[in-house]
């Protein structure tokens, strides 16, 4: 071996040893790689393009630590092409014409593809972007850009129209703990014969982080390190705790723990106390629950226990729900803690709730009853002999009322909602008191 040889070899190896956890485990084939079956599974869309080198140009979205990178290398490894990257946040339009003609060069002078990956796409300005859409379009580079942001908003229609777009779900910890168990256990990337790490604390670093595997190896990789530097031969609480520089939250989202702080937390917004109830959401969040769990939550606690008493609550925990779709952790703690203050505050109320029991339990009880013959469907032909629609008034030909019944005969005078007093409901109280009166006693609406 000559000494140019003998320098990168003892190089690559002096990186090998070196780089964080995280690097040295990254992923050689996609075989390795943990999470998104939906992308690179033996059917995903992905794989199968990766496999047969039809991939065109990428956009990988989703959160940190989800693998968009090591996927982006993996392309550009299974199509032997060379590997070219850029980062939004320090790269201008002259560092990607630079890219773009080298990729020129090696394509004239070996037909060698190039994949062009540009991390944090969403931060390139409309003019970086627009310098990119010919080279991407003729194919002299294949783009991959990859971003947290949902796309549609941060990247420009052109470019967005000439590549895939493939989206990237947060790790789930199972995956998480798969990857802390492959580093302890690997004799020459991993942590093998190091400081032991006991199972219990594995499954609290794949919680703690939150989808993310990078942090999650950043973790377990100061933690050993932290032991080692104690002389111990297995990892404590403390020294977890010391390496996470903060308390970590055990909360396993299939046990006791799950449905005591839901519980908690559904109560304290019931009792319109919204210290309680962030507390609780921020137990939550840190114990690596997902948001949308949460945000239903919230849309039901909505309809159930403040209903009528303020309509709007629906439309707020609504539109909760679709921030959490679109902004994603972590920024949309935001959003759930703006509507966990709101549905707190709110006047409550659980009567469309009771109303919906109540009309169950006297179907489950009694059956359900047909509706009067002037409700049924009299739009079909033969629906007049049979006397449906008969007796009919249509309420806007009246002014918008008339005192006709419409329960069932049997249900006559049966009651299943009751409204309360409670903000907006008082006035629905009051107005439902005088029509329910003017039915009963078959008298039209004067005022």
């Amino acid at each position: 071996m000559d000494e140019g040889n003998l320098f990168s070899a003892n190089l690559s190896e002096d990186l090998l040893r070196n780089a964080p956890l995280a690097s040295r485990l990254r992923p050689t084939f996609l075989d390795e790689v943990v999470g998104q079956e939906q992308l690179l599974g033996a059917t995903g869309p992905l794989r199968r393009s990766i496999e047969s080198g039809t991939f065109g140009s990428m956009v990988f979205f989703g959160p940190p630590g989800s693998g968009k990178t090591t996927v982006a290398r993996l392309v550009s490894e299974a199509a032997d092409a060379s590997f070219e990257e850029l980062s939004a946040v320090d790269s201008g339009v002259a560092d990607v014409r630079r890219v773009l003609e080298r990729a020129r060069h090696r394509r004239e002078e070996s037909g060698r593809r190039t994949v062009l990956f540009i991390d944090e796409v969403h931060r390139f300005s409309k003019s970086q972007q627009d310098a990119l859409l010919h080279a991407v379009e003729d194919g002299l580079v294949n783009l991959i850009g990859a971003t947290t942001e949902n796309p549609y908003f941060e990247v420009i229609p052109a470019l967005i129209s000439r590549c895939d777009l493939y989206r990237f779900t947060a790790l789930e910890p199972a995956d998480i703990r798969g990857l802390l168990d492959r580093a302890l256990t690997d004799q020459v990337r991993g942590l093998a014969g190091r400081a032991d790490v006991p199972l219990a604390f594995r499954d609290i670093i794949a919680e703690a982080a939150l989808g993310d595997a990078r942090r999650a190896l950043n973790l377990l990789e100061r933690t050993v390190h932290l032991a080692e530097a104690k002389g111990l031969a297995s990892v404590d609480r403390e020294t977890l705790e010391e390496a996470a520089q903060k308390k970590l939250v055990v909360y396993d989202k299939k046990g006791d723990a799950h449905y005591d702080v839901v519980s908690a937390f559904i109560k304290s917004m019931r009792g319109s106390d919204p210290d309680a109830a962030l507390y609780y959401l921020a137990v939550m969040l840190t114990g690596g629950e997902e948001p949308r769990f949460i945000a239903r939550r919230m849309l039901v606690f909505a309809s159930e226990d403040v209903g009528n008493a303020d309509p709007r609550a629906l439309l707020v925990a609504a539109a909760v729900a679709q921030a959490v779709e679109t902004v994603g952790l972590p920024e949309c703690r935001i959003n759930l803690a703006h509507g966990v203050t709101y549905l707190s505050c709110a006047p409550k109320s659980n009567a469309s709730y009771a109303a919906i029991e109540a009309a169950l339990e006297e179907i489950e009880a009694h059956g359900a009853a047909p509706p009067p013959a002037r409700l049924r469907d009299a739009h079909y032909r033969g629906a007049a002999k049979l006397g449906h629609g008969e007796g009919y008034v249509y309420p806007h030909a009246r002014g918008g009322y008339v005192a006709q019944r419409y329960m069932p005969e049997r249900l006559e005078g049966s009651r299943f909602y009751e409204p309360t007093g409670h903000g907006d409901e008082a006035r629905l109280a009051e107005f439902l008191e005088r029509m329910r009166g003017l039915r009963e006693r078959g008298e039209e609406e004067t005022d």
